[in-house]
């Protein structure tokens, strides 16, 4: 049975007037739906018996359920949900001073084989859907609600490659966008990539104000071919190309995400080099803290080369945050607790 929660509120208009209904009944559900959060069909008063029948007859509320929860010391929260069909997918709550974020899973495993990555310790079985994304918020945010807080950023960076699930993903975030829904405001939702360039540019057709980080981890071909098989079909000249065009459509900033590996990308030499691929660029880059994953040896970078890697970045104009480390007592990297739960 398909979730209600894969209904965009212009799908749900088409819907109901394809099934004869008034089209103002999308307004209402969506209300129930994402304001007043219900989790019952029956409990949305200002629908008809007829509507309530249909709905409960046709489509699910949640589309998965809790299975796991893990809190780091710093608040973190690492949560493992079970889809219908059985598949595990994780989203990952983080507190900043800006607000709450919600990391989340856009497919079950992934193909893209970063060396570094715990999400393609388990190949993909298959996307989620739109519902399922959307899910997955709600799941969260009605968790929040019990402490009166609310979700301000949403970030589709857990497992997967969203842009190899480009249609499920543009229409979760035009739902959890929606102003009559839970609003969370487009400069407030990032997607990430690590470089499918053909998605790039038919993102940047979309002229939508979501945020764009690009997965890049490496200054040259040499280094991200060894460590991110997608730079074989898309080396770094085609990306930032792509990139460039994207900017002078859109002129949005970029996000480029670098996670530090100890001894593999950050020393002196590759901050310089990664300066001089950025140069001129309207964009910053979110150096990242590794969480290590044990099947794969790499090992988080010290605080002293952390730091001279930023002050190189900052003195030649680019730049840079340092990411706080989030979790670091939990299975926090993304797919280490679900890899943990299928590998028993």
């Amino acid at each position: 049975m398909k979730t209600i929660y894969d209904y965009s509120f212009n799908d749900l208009e088409t819907l109901f007037l394809e099934k004869g209904m008034k089209k103002y009944r999308a307004a209402q559900l969506f209300s129930w739906l994402y304001r007043k959060r219900v989790s019952d069909f029956a409990a949305m008063s200002d629908l008809s018996k007829d509507t309530i029948a249909f709905l409960s007859e046709n489509y699910e509320m949640d589309p998965l359920t809790l299975k796991d929860r893990q809190i780091s010391r710093d608040g973190t929260t690492k949560f493992l949900f079970q889809l219908k069909d059985g598949s595990l997918v994780e989203s990952v709550l983080m507190h900043f001073d800006y607000g709450k974020s919600l990391c989340v899973t856009s497919q079950v495993g992934c193909n893209m084989g970063c060396r570094f990555c715990a999400s393609g310790l388990l190949k993909k079985q298959r996307d989620c859907t739109s519902g399922e994304m959307v899910g997955q918020v709600m799941a969260v945010q009605k968790m929040l609600d019990e402490q009166g807080e609310r979700l301000s950023h949403v970030v589709v960076m857990g497992t997967g490659e969203p842009f190899d699930n480009y249609e499920a993903v543009m229409r979760f975030c035009r739902t959890i966008n929606d102003d009559r829904g839970l609003a969370i405001g487009a400069r407030h939702i990032t997607i990430s990539t690590c470089g499918v360039v053909p998605k790039i540019a038919e993102f940047a057709k979309e002229k939508v104000q979501y945020n764009l980080a690009i997965s890049l981890h490496a200054p040259t071909d040499e280094l991200r071919d060894q460590l991110m098989p997608i730079n074989h079909a898309y080396p770094l000249e085609v990306l930032m190309e792509a990139l460039r065009e994207y900017q002078a459509t859109n002129n949005r900033k970029l996000t480029f995400e670098y996670i530090l590996l100890k001894g593999v990308n950050d020393s002196e030499m590759h901050a310089r080099q990664l300066a001089r691929l950025l140069r001129g660029m309207n964009a910053y880059v979110n150096l990242i803290p590794y969480n290590p994953v044990d099947e794969h040896g790499f090992q988080t970078s010290e605080d002293f080369v952390t730091l001279h890697f930023y002050d190189i970045l900052m003195k030649n104009h680019v730049k840079c945050t340092l990411r706080q480390k989030h979790g670091e007592d939990i299975d926090a990297a993304c797919g280490q607790l679900r890899a943990k739960y299928e590998r028993g």
